[in-house]
């Protein structure tokens, strides 16, 4: 199922994608099983927004492809590299990422993200797909000279809009090996598999699970492949994953 999360102009409503069409949902799947209410839209003639904005957290992952980590000059953790994005850093598809001023080199991160379904703690890799809602696309947008020159990584990482979320999420989907890709203003720079992540999503919702409470509507997101570079004020900058679509943002200064 590919869920689209919509406004029309009023509060925000759900619906399933079939073809170029959209058909409306009852609540929110994350809380409701989805019932269909009878109406359908185009999709053209609604604006998409993203597919969940999480009541908690945007758990990160760092490094968890190899090149990727390689090309910034860094080994690959001996233990998964966790960080946080507040709320406040998601936006949606066609909504701007705004380039912080304390910035002058910002990069995209093309990335699968995982939706969680449900609270879970402690859970073993084994049981990571009992809460799984489903997956959509990611731009981990990062100012790399912040990353480099600060202690933590607050300013690289969590500023507003430096979460681009969409343009659907997908509820079965295998992760095992799909196709991500980063193009800014149609030129290919990143091409890479999820097939080459060192760590699996069963993986890092287990470990991220042992360290704090996942709840419904985080989003796990799980690396970015080889390729990242900079993004200019006036470009556009699109994330595709297989089977999920394309995320287009904006950037402006």
């Amino acid at each position: 199922m590919k869920i689209a999360r919509f406004t029309s102009g009023d509060d925000p409503h759900y619906a399933v994608v079939e073809g170029e069409e959209l058909v409306v949902l009852t609540g929110d799947p994350l809380y409701t099983p989805p019932i269909p209410t009878g109406q359908r839209v185009p999709i053209d003639a609604v604006r998409l927004l993203a597919p969940v904005i999480p009541r908690s957290k945007v758990v990160c992952v760092g490094r968890n492809y190899a090149e990727h980590a390689a090309e910034l000059g860094h080994e690959v953790p001996e233990e998964p590299l966790l960080f946080i994005k507040p709320n406040t850093t998601v936006v949606g598809p066609d909504d701007p990422v705004v380039l912080p001023r304390y910035s002058s080199e910002v990069h995209h991160e093309a990335e699968l993200a995982v939706v969680i379904s449900r609270m879970c703690k402690d859970l073993s890799a084994e049981r990571a797909g009992e809460v799984i809602l489903g997956y959509t696309a990611a731009n981990d947008v990062s100012a790399r000279d912040a990353q480099r020159s600060d202690a933590t990584w607050t300013r690289a990482k969590m500023f507003d809009t430096s979460c681009p979320l969409g343009p659907y999420l997908v509820t079965d989907l295998d992760p095992a090996d799909l196709r991500i890709t980063a193009r800014v203003d149609g030129e290919l720079r990143q091409d890479g598999s999820t097939a080459q992540m060192v760590r699996s999503v069963a993986e890092l919702i287990a470990y991220a699970s042992t360290i704090f409470t996942l709840l419904p509507g985080d989003v796990l997101l799980t690396g970015t492949p080889a390729g990242v570079g900079p993004i200019e004020h006036g470009q556009r900058v699109e994330v595709e994953v297989e089977g999920i679509g394309v995320l287009g943002n904006p950037v402006l200064r």
